[in-house]
């Protein structure tokens, strides 16, 4: 899925740069003959890495230099500069290292280094064996076991027919008819993978029918995951359960989408949340007409209400219709008869209203729950050996007063890592300061912001341009720091949050 960030970008790297040019925390993107490679001083050193990204190619020149790492303005994806190894999601894999030396003033890049590949800690043979439900934290869980030395089995389960896929893309790309369906797949060890197509095989829905506890109870030392995500909310009201209509969650309910679309002239869909606007937006791609019912006013809830608005008007120029406030009445294999009394055409409906945390197989299990798997620190349930992430996984945080849940996949995948980390009872488990939320409601429009708002926000201040940021927050304490096309302000408010710097916070309300 990385490509290329163009031929032979900047100055000519093996040929040397005065070493003045290469300022301290400021990456310098160049080539050494066709690879684009970024020179970095970072503490008084110099590190030659490889300019793209490994999850979707984005620019490591635009990123973050900080302690050591670079890390990715797009999704925040972080490597180490010393080895180029990934360290935290959604990084794919390792980033090319190549050779400094200095030399009369002047910064020379050589050969590329061998592949650092996978950094494995001592190999580590308790637990005997690990068990997971399938999703992305489970098999984030699954590659870290694998990278941090754990020779144990692992096993992953789950009730969906395909693997792991890059689910965000389902809404996006994909969706659009501009990314392969090859891109979708997410890659595992090989040993894992195998492990993974095996199990499937034997029974691929026994994790639905084997409570994890009484497995753990029954096979000493065995360690389970459960990353069951989340199931959709389906409307009830007549007409949908109408073929036309659809929700989408699995790589299944984009292929089903995208079919019609092939036929359809006219598509309703229903939420005007993330998943809402992007399928909307890719619709569009396809040349379907898209009308956007929302029934709440703040048809954007996770945002201050002037940015939504200013998101909306940079999508109400691609033609699409919105109607706020109205709701669905009845769906009728022409149209949907909206609550207001208006009808609206469509051949297709789409409908992103939201999810519920699936959590019938803990409940089976007997396990502590309060809208969602209740989790420690460590994202351990109350069953011991029993570990929880991703969207269904709730754990306190006293900042917010209490237990909160966060749908987002990059949040899944390093809560994942900190699964693993747990299992090998190491440190730093539950990723608490900087919570990222980013979507995308349009290829040339995102919205980006370490979530931190999880409730009503008192005040917000904001760039009167159409690219801005906002500060959300409560009393004195910055909840969220809101960006639209600004990546390097969103990364600067990740570390912000890393660091708990409310004087750093503070200062993005005031910027220009």
């Amino acid at each position: 899925m990385a490509q290329a960030q163009g031929d032979a970008p900047g100055p000519d790297l093996a040929a040397g740069v005065p070493a003045d040019d290469v300022l301290e925390g400021a990456p310098l993107l160049g080539h050494v003959g066709e690879e684009a490679v970024v020179l970095v001083r970072s503490g008084g050193r110099l590190f030659a890495v490889g300019a793209t990204c490994t999850h979707y190619g984005g620019p490591l020149a635009e990123g973050l230099v900080i302690d050591g790492t670079i890390r990715c303005p797009w999704h925040h994806a972080c490597f180490d500069l010393a080895t180029g190894e990934r360290l935290r999601a959604p990084a794919l894999a390792p980033i090319a290292c190549y050779r400094v030396e200095t030399d009369g003033g002047r910064v020379r890049v050589g050969e590329r280094l061998a592949d650092p590949g996978r950094a494995r800690g001592p190999r580590v043979r308790r637990p005997p064996s690990s068990w997971s439900a399938r999703g992305r934290p489970a098999y984030a869980a699954a590659d870290a076991l694998r990278r941090e030395g754990f020779a144990g089995q692992v096993t992953l389960l789950g009730a969906e027919d395909t693997g792991p896929v890059d689910r965000p893309n389902l809404s996006k790309d994909y969706l659009a008819g501009k990314a392969p369906e090859e891109w979708i797949p997410l890659a595992m060890p090989a040993d894992v993978e195998t492990a993974h197509r095996r199990a499937r095989r034997r029974d691929r829905h026994a994790g639905a029918q084997r409570p994890p506890g009484r497995r753990v109870g029954r096979r000493a030392g065995m360690r389970c995951c459960l990353a069951t995500g989340a199931d959709v909310i389906r409307l009830e009201v007549p007409g949908a359960d109408l073929l036309h209509v659809h929700t989408l969650r699995t790589l299944a309910d984009s292929r089903s989408i995208a079919a019609a679309s092939g036929s359809a002239r006219r598509a309703v869909v229903v939420g005007a949340g993330f998943i809402g606007l992007e399928v909307a937006a890719s619709l569009r791609e396809r040349g379907v007409g898209v009308d956007v019912v929302a029934p709440s006013p703040r048809w954007a809830r996770s945002w201050a209400r002037r940015s939504a608005r200013s998101s909306r008007s940079c999508t109400v120029s691609t033609a699409w219709c919105f109607h706020i406030g109205d709701g669905v009445a009845s769906i009728a294999p022409d149209g949907v008869r909206l609550t207001s009394g208006v009808v609206l055409p469509a051949d297709l409906v789409v409908v992103g209203i939201g999810v519920r945390p699936a959590t019938s197989l803990a409940e089976r299990a007997g396990l502590r729950l309060d809208r969602g798997i209740l989790v420690d620190d460590r994202l351990e349930t109350s069953a011991p050996g029993v570990f929880a992430a991703g969207d269904v996984a709730r754990w306190s945080d006293p900042r917010f007063g209490g237990p909160i849940r966060v749908e987002h996949w990059v949040v899944a995948e390093r809560m994942g890592a900190a699964v693993a980390r747990s299992i090998l009872g190491r440190t730093g488990a539950l990723p608490r300061r900087a919570l990222l939320l980013e979507r995308a409601l349009r290829r040339d429009v995102r919205l980006r912001g370490p979530r931190r708002a999880l409730g009503p926000h008192r005040r917000a201040r904001h760039r009167r341009r159409p690219r801005r940021h906002a500060r959300l927050s409560r009393g004195e304490l910055t909840r969220a720091v809101v960006t639209v096309g600004r990546d390097r302000v969103s990364l600067e408010a990740e570390l912000a949050f890393e660091r708990d710097d409310q004087g750093a916070l503070a200062a993005f309300g005031r910027r220009r």
